[in-house]
């Protein structure tokens, strides 16, 4: 029987990165949701797609295809059989990711193989609504958070060191926004599930978050 470990919480607060550590470390495989939403993001992107008609929008969803696959123990993200996974970290697709997948059109398409997987193997997902919606049984759920100005702060540098050019005012303006819809959108809203452990990373070191989640992980198992 399979183990699933939800992490859900704001932009910025590290999902991905301590996700990817800690599944590593469980040797559980590492189920980036939200590189998923931002491939089809940048599909509608590249079909000038108008996410508010729903014709539109169920046409260009139609001619999208997703996947992920592991090469050499990387997960690769690929649109319509071309890897883009190094043109999805934009503050462009970041945007239309928090519109688009707001939508239940999207929604729909990318939860039915996301569950399959957690059916099948010891996963650890990531996302805005993996504890509340999409694997609301995980045997583990974490909330992972962190103050508005932190993760602005990082987000800014790790723009800078990939030789960027950004502004740490406008970056900490778009979190705040994104906060503000991924919360109140009518599908799905980010909030913390009932049952899940709050951690607050702050104050934390990357490595300091990893421990404390396999450590939970661990007395569950």
């Amino acid at each position: 029987m399979s183990f699933n470990i939800a992490i859900d919480g704001p932009a910025g607060a590290g999902k991905s990165t301590i996700a990817k550590l800690a599944a590593k470390k469980l040797s559980f495989i590492y189920v980036d949701t939200g590189a998923m939403y931002r491939a089809i993001a940048l599909g509608l992107l590249r079909k000038n797609t108008d996410i508010e008609n729903e014709e539109a929008l169920q046409s260009a969803l139609d001619t999208i295809e997703v996947g992920i696959r592991y090469e050499e123990g990387e997960q690769h993200v690929y649109l319509n059989g071309e890897d883009v996974s190094s043109l999805i970290r934009t503050e462009q697709v970041s945007d239309m990711t928090s519109r688009s997948s707001a939508k239940p059109r999207v929604r729909a398409k990318l939860t039915r193989l996301q569950r399959e997987l957690a059916a099948r193997e010891n996963v650890l997902m990531d996302g805005r609504d993996i504890g509340t919606e999409i694997l609301p049984d995980a045997d583990l759920k974490i909330y992972l958070t962190a103050s508005a100005g932190t993760r602005a702060r990082r987000r800014y540098q790790e723009q800078i060191e990939k030789g960027m050019a950004c502004s740490l005012e406008e970056i900490a303006k778009d979190i705040r926004e994104r906060d503000y819809r991924d919360m109140h959108r009518e599908t799905a809203p980010l909030r913390q599930a009932e049952d899940a452990i709050r951690i607050d990373s702050s104050d934390m070191t990357i490595e300091e978050v990893v421990s404390e989640i396999i450590k939970l992980a661990c007395f569950r198992m």
